[in-house]
């Protein structure tokens, strides 16, 4: 008898600055946890509950001291480790950077507001955007992290403005 597939899929969000968009909650409807890379902004940690459970980090735009925002996780999901931070911790931070400082196997950050997908091997570093207010020029987004049987994948969510 084979095992089942083993799949988890987990909600990924950065850079909300105290808004959460209409389209958020559709958009990670059924993850199982969300992961908010930093910059939450006030009501933003409440709102995302009501969705599904929330890990998150202190980005350069929340209160320091902060118990339920520490610089930095580390996550094991579905066989994999996942490191969370902000990334301004990096300076500027870039995929290259991320993969030289931390060894876990997918990398989440956040900060710069862009969207970035990159793989490395078997590693995957990923910006699901920025959610909150529209910077930059950029579409606000937000993304989904599924893995199967111990292999990440990733979808960029962009959301309504």
């Amino acid at each position: 008898m084979s095992n089942p597939t083993d799949r988890r899929t987990i909600g990924l969000i950065a850079d909300t600055h105290g808004l959460i968009r209409p389209g958020v909650s559709s958009a990670l409807e059924g993850v199982e946890v969300i992961i908010h890379a930093g910059d939450v902004g006030d009501g933003v940690l409440a709102e995302l509950t009501e969705i599904a459970p929330v890990k998150a980090v202190r980005g350069n735009t929340d209160p320091i001291g902060d118990p339920d925002l520490p610089l930095s996780l580390v996550l094991e999901l579905g066989g994999l480790t996942i490191h969370v931070s902000h990334g301004n911790e990096l300076g500027v931070p870039t995929p290259e950077k991320l993969l030289a400082a931390y060894d876990q196997d997918v990398l989440i950050y956040g900060h710069t507001h862009r969207q970035i997908v990159a793989r490395e091997g078997y590693r995957l570093v990923v910006n699901p955007g920025a959610a909150g207010p529209r910077r930059f020029n950029l579409l606000p987004s937000v993304a989904r992290l599924t893995i199967v049987d111990g292999f990440a994948e990733v979808e960029l969510i962009d959301l309504d403005v």
